[in-house]
């Protein structure tokens, strides 16, 4: 048994996610690149590879990693490049897109012979968190004057809209991409390719997929552009779970346990948008408070029922573990970091990679 506490991604939980994805791409042309900056457990990228078709980025690093450990296309972004890294970006990818104007006039020498694009930012968005809004008031992502964009156009063939975030509504989608359309539908007959970015919960129970496709098609063909999603969350939602043990108890007015992981360190998210965790089963007559072991006071995971009693010893799964989680982890108090470990699908769970001391030494001077 692989000591707690790990991050166990189970192919049998990702393979859904996948098969709609490649049903998606069959069914509206619509080609998917998974968002690094989502995930990046590179140990399950051969198997994700046979139903996506490349990755997108959003630094140096992360265009390095897709190039060398995910199959198919390579796409670059980055809010700013430095000149110390935009030859080893341009190097490593197949298209290099350029958060602003200014950046792609910056670079226009280095990048004239590669395929390139521009990010834009239709003003609009589905995010529910000011923090995580592309579209918020000054904005630094993306350009959003159709006319600067329109002086620039020879120099680039495709666009990147990312302006959804957690979208489980399709109608929403169609009414902001219909936006795009009006507002920038001249620009894009003039592109070859379009990515709509990610955050489009498409994999998502319940989403109407055949309406996705057919809007999709109808984009495209419309435009007569390539169409791209960058799907983070919707490729790996419910795959992973962020195994623990309960190390302590007490009571404070409440059932306190204390597990050896901690949501600042291994679940960052939490902390940031004061989510509580998911956890299975939430069920019984018996509620407690599950606490992470750094001294951060908040360092609470939630509070959720059970049924019996929690005592030092108990393994809990917290669920939906994937996304923005191993790309944020870190060395918080001097907390190990999870494990990271694999579930085939014949059920055999091996350990893809194991974190010490010397990582933890390593990460500091």
């Amino acid at each position: 048994m692989i000591p707690t506490p790990y991050y166990l991604i189970d192919k049998s939980k990702l393979l859904p996610n996948m098969e709609k994805i490649a049903w998606l791409r069959e069914t509206s042309g619509a080609k998917s690149l998974l968002a690094l900056k989502c995930f990046a457990a590179w140990s399950v990228f051969d198997f994700m590879s046979h139903y996506m078709d490349g990755t997108t980025s959003s630094s140096l690093y992360e265009v390095k990693l897709g190039r060398e450990k995910f199959p198919g296309e390579t796409h670059a972004y980055s809010v700013a490049y430095a000149d110390d890294e935009i030859d080893e970006v341009i190097a490593s990818s197949d298209k290099i897109l350029f958060n602003t104007i200014g950046q792609l006039e910056r670079f226009d020498a280095q990048s004239a012979g590669h395929v390139r694009g521009l990010r834009v930012n239709p003003g609009v968005s589905t995010s529910g968190f000011d923090l995580a809004d592309p579209a918020r008031p000054f904005s630094r992502l993306g350009e959003h004057d159709p006319e600067k964009i329109a002086a620039v156009a020879d120099r680039i063939s495709g666009f990147m809209f990312h302006n959804n975030c957690e979208n489980e509504d399709f109608d929403r989608f169609d009414a902001m991409l219909g936006h795009i359309e009006q507002r920038f539908g001249f620009l894009i007959r003039q592109m070859k390719w379009i990515s709509l970015g990610g955050g489009i919960h498409f994999t998502g129970e319940g989403y109407p997929l055949e309406k996705f496709a057919e809007r999709l098609k109808r984009f495209a063909g419309e435009n007569e552009v390539q169409v791209y999603l960058e799907p983070g969350e919707a490729a790996i939602t419910k795959s992973t779970t962020l195994e623990v043990t309960v190390l302590d108890t007490l009571y404070n007015g409440k059932n306190l346990a204390i597990v050896d992981s901690s949501i600042e360190a291994h679940m960052l998210d939490l902390l940031i948008y004061r989510l509580n965790a998911k956890m299975e089963p939430n069920a019984g007559d018996h509620e407690w408070m599950v606490c992470g072991k750094s001294c951060l006071a908040g360092d609470i995971f939630g509070e959720f029922r059970f049924p019996a009693p929690l005592k030092a010893g108990d393994r809990l799964s917290v669920q939906d573990a994937a996304g923005y989680t191993m790309v944020k982890k870190n060395w918080f108090n001097g907390v190990k970091m999870p494990a990271i470990a694999v579930k085939e699908l014949d059920g055999a769970v091996r350990l893809a990679r194991d974190f010490t001391y010397a990582d933890f030494a390593a990460a500091l001077s």
